[in-house]
């Protein structure tokens, strides 16, 4: 990710109110820094004048320009009081930045992590960009959290390195214009060590990211096949690998340390010897008498403040550097979807015999499906298809054919999950589907029949429940995580009352089950096929997709696809 990604201002706006009022604040602290300055250094001069015994005014034959323009002492209460409210109104505007940026961090974590699950959740099932799960779990999770650092340290800074920087240059070249040369000549060499040490963070950093994801997968890896592995007694080997993991994560982690470390020492170097550098020509002018001393003290002072901010941001990137990896992840994950669509867009344009773009959608004037002549492409493979041929109200169709022949890809483009490269798959604008796994989730069987509902219709769970052969059922039973209490074969079915309950509930006029019977013995099979069949008896057009020769007996027809003479 870059030092200010616009992505970051576009989807989370709270980033947006950190830049417009820190920029306010930032130029609000850097006038009461000069102001302190200016009336500390007058200060001092007005109590060391007379102590060195040097009278104030216009230069004289004791002291040079010394006490040029000095302040007397009947001056002091007021420079002191000038500076303590300077100093006050300082320290309460870098209080409202850091208050401000604590909070814009919040916002924008849960900007971001909306924005991710909102593309997630419109992201087509069947989409994948090869993440696993655990890498995007680490990502929303510990990858966002790691932002604070970001904007409670890096951005404040950033904006004072913006606002700040030219301001006190341009004092310090007003005050003295020999001092803000040498500030022009030696500043650039702050940036240019920031920017070296910045791309080795990066890199370490990167390492230490990938190294973290990896141990997140390893470890959801065992926890999922912690039951095979007790069966062939191969968990050591698993606890092993999380062990050498941890180990390789720890080594990665010190490497940041040892960046980061190196890289604050190597930038407070560069700027002590820049201050230095023009600490050592005030001095020098001090000592000779022709320089006002108020004003030395003045561009004194000033100097390490013109500084400070080129520095802190250098030290505050590497504090956000995690945060940084890890919000370029999640805008991957907010991009994927548009990317995806571009590619498929562009897909048939790259092909030597350009054919027209498929089409998927709803026609309401038809009751009923439709497949004309639909491709399915993946890269430059043809996943299935051509494949012709349509659905009727009332009538029950059974889509055949071989495992990896595309019955579910064909099917993904009628819902829309997938677009066809040409062709079109069109259906009457209302539908209700099962797909391979029953998709369960926690709570009771009545929850889960009614997913997506705003009340769930007791009568209706039940009647659906007893048309699949669930009517002793009782739909308020509770469900763990996944499903966890019902076998295979009743999870199946409940899927399938769902699909049910759902048509009943928006009068749909399609059906569409993938696979639905996988798990069902011969009664059960045949109480489904029934099932389907007074679907189809009540005016719907039902499709399911099943290699089961008792399933494929009671439908009407049979499609096969991937099938070879």
């Amino acid at each position: 990710m870059k030092p200010l990604d616009p992505r970051l201002l576009r989807t989370a706006r709270a980033a947006r109110s950190v830049l417009a009022i820190g920029a306010v604040l930032g130029v609000v602290r850097t006038l009461a820094v000069v102001a302190w300055c200016w009336f500390l250094a007058q200060a001092i001069t007005a109590v060391a004048l007379p102590a060195l015994g040097i009278p104030g005014g216009a230069a004289s034959a004791a002291g040079g320009r010394v006490a040029e323009n000095a302040s007397s002492a009947s001056e002091l209460p007021m420079l002191l009081l000038a500076a303590g409210l300077a100093l006050a109104v300082r320290t309460g505007a870098g209080l409202a930045m850091d208050r401000l940026a604590a909070r814009s961090a919040v916002l924008a974590k849960a900007q971001l992590r909306a924005a991710a699950l909102d593309a997630l959740d419109a992201r087509s099932p069947l989409a994948t960009d090869g993440r696993p799960e655990a890498e995007r779990a680490v990502s929303l999770a510990r990858g966002l959290d790691a932002l604070d650092g970001y904007f409670s340290g890096y951005l404040p800074q950033l904006i004072l390195a913006a606002s700040a920087t030219p301001i006190l240059v341009l004092t310090v070249l007003l005050a003295d214009p020999l001092s803000g040369i040498t500030v022009l000549v030696v500043f650039p060499v702050i940036p240019i060590f920031m920017i070296l040490i910045g791309l080795a963070t990066q890199r370490v950093q990167d390492r230490q990211w990938a190294q973290l994801n990896r141990l997140s997968r390893s470890f959801l890896d065992a926890v999922e096949g912690l039951p095979t592995l007790k069966i062939f007694r191969r968990e050591s080997r698993q606890s092993e690998r999380i062990a050498r993991e941890t180990r390789e994560y720890r080594s990665r982690t010190m490497q940041v340390l040892r960046v980061t470390f190196l890289s604050g020492f190597v930038l407070d170097l560069a700027g002590t010897f820049s201050i230095a550098l023009v600490a050592v020509t005030v001095g020098t002018r001090l000592v000779g008498g022709g320089f006002p001393l108020g004003l030395g003290l003045f561009v004194l002072l000033l100097l390490p403040e013109t500084f400070a901010p080129i520095r802190q941001v250098g030290a505050a990137y590497h504090a956000s550097a995690e945060g940084l990896a890890a919000v370029g992840a999640v805008f991957e994950l907010i991009d994927g979807p548009v990317e995806q669509a571009r590619d498929r867009r562009s897909a048939p344009e790259r092909r030597s015999d350009p054919e027209p773009v498929g089409r998927v959608g709803s026609a309401p004037g038809s009751r009923g499906i439709r497949f004309d002549d639909v491709v399915v492409r993946r890269g430059d493979r043809a996943v299935v298809g051509p494949v012709r041929f349509e659905v009727a109200p009332g009538e029950v169709v059974a889509l055949a054919g071989p495992s990896g022949a595309g019955k579910t890809s064909l099917v993904a483009t009628l819902l829309g999950f997938l677009e066809p490269s040409t062709g079109s798959a069109v259906h009457s604008g209302a539908i209700a589907w099962s797909g391979q796994r029953p998709d369960l989730l926690q709570g009771t069987v009545a929850e889960n029949l009614a997913l997506g509902a705003d009340r769930i219709d007791a009568e209706r769970a039940e009647r659906v429940l007893e048309r699949v052969g669930l009517g002793d059922l009782d739909a308020r039973t509770p469900l763990g995580a996944g499903g966890s209490g019902l076998s295979g074969g009743q999870a199946q079915r409940v899927a399938v009352a769902r699909a049910l309950y759902r048509a009943d509930e928006v009068g749909a006029h399609a059906l569409v089950l993938d696979e639905p019977s996988s798990a069902l013995d011969a009664h059960n099979e045949s109480v489904l096929a029934e099932a389907l069949r007074a679907e189809a008896d009540a005016g719907r057009a039902v499709l399911v997709i099943s290699h089961r020769p008792a399933l494929l007996a009671s439908a009407d027809r049979v499609v096969r696809i991937g099938e070879t003479a």
